[in-house]
């Protein structure tokens, strides 16, 4: 396998939807929570893109084995378009996982149970993902789960990581008794603060199920769009971009975000006519790249509105 083929098989391009969750929370759990460490960050952002490599793999593999069509099986599909040896491509999916796993394990014993529950829950959704007989990319809940295990799961672990000593949000465990306890108005500061993104990378999916409406139809995968129909997943995409300025909106009247975070609404001047432009029509490829584009105007902009944050709270 050569490493343009395992770049496609994992579609290394893709992974935006998980390094922004990554760098805001990063910049988050700073101007909000006042703590950092890095060693654990970084540590723990190695297994986040093993993980998230090896369930991109796994639902190309997955495609593969399930195709109906002889075309996308083997003139689309990465595996059948490079004919790579199957058994490979399942030996590098499992050594991804024990990769993302042996880091798992560490940073839960020096952190504490809580991060253990919380990634063995993003790791069910992101392996039921793709595999099984009934994957949730093949239901109208790709979107769902999708937006909220990389918007709000990989957001809330990095600050966990990063504000576990300081127990506002903590498991107790042991073989008598457990308790979960925590800060009320923290977590509701975490969960708002992932809405954004949880809507953004919700959109790539709905883009791309929009965009490949007839061909999933095709292949029995039956998405949201599907359901709801085209012209109602058109709304759903413009209300859940629209959505997350409000959400920044909102969170800087309740305190949540201080007055540079205003900076994000720089991106409506690419966000606007790009999304204008997936409303007139959605094919693959000529509009699709619009909703990556705009997690990326977005995200970059809500980023750049935390850096500057931290940059005014550190010269006040």
């Amino acid at each position: 396998m050569t490493l343009k083929s395992f770049f496609d098989l994992v579609e290394i391009r893709t992974k935006l939807a998980s390094l922004f969750p990554f760098l805001i929370a990063v910049l988050f759990t700073n101007t909000y929570f006042h703590s950092f460490h890095l060693g654990k960050t970084l540590f723990f952002f190695l297994g986040m893109v093993a993980f998230d490599m090896a369930t991109t793999a796994i639902n190309n593999y997955m495609d593969f084995r399930k195709a109906h069509s002889e075309t996308y099986k083997y003139q689309e599909n990465v595996i059948g378009k490079d004919q790579l040896s199957e058994q490979t491509v399942v030996a590098i999916i499992f050594g991804l996982i024990g990769f993302a796993a042996i880091v798992g394990i560490t940073l839960a014993i020096q952190t504490g149970w809580l991060l253990l529950v919380m990634g063995c829950a993003c790791c069910f959704i992101g392996v039921f993902y793709t595999y099984g007989p009934i994957p949730l990319s093949r239901m109208p809940l790709g979107e769902l789960f999708s937006g909220v295990t990389m918007g709000l799961g990989i957001f809330a672990i990095t600050i966990y990581l990063n504000t576990f000593d300081q127990k506002l949000f903590f498991l107790e465990l042991d073989l008598k008794h457990f308790a979960l306890t925590g800060s009320t108005t923290a977590a509701l500061a975490v969960i708002w603060a992932s809405l954004p993104l949880i809507a953004t990378i919700a959109n790539i999916m709905l883009a791309n199920n929009l965009s490949d409406l007839e061909q999933d139809i095709e292949n029995h995968r039956y998405t949201l769009p599907f359901y709801l129909g085209r012209k109602n997943g058109v709304i759903l995409f413009n209300l859940l971009m629209y959505c997350s300025y409000v959400a920044i909106i909102v969170g800087w009247i309740a305190g949540i975000y201080q007055w540079p975070i205003l900076l994000t609404f720089i991106s409506l001047l690419k966000v606007y006519p790009q999304t204008k432009a997936f409303t007139k029509k959605q094919i693959k490829s000529q509009t699709f790249a619009m909703s990556i584009k705009n997690l990326v105007a977005f995200n970059s902009c809500y980023g750049l509105g935390l850096l500057v944050t931290l940059l005014w709270q550190a010269l006040s």
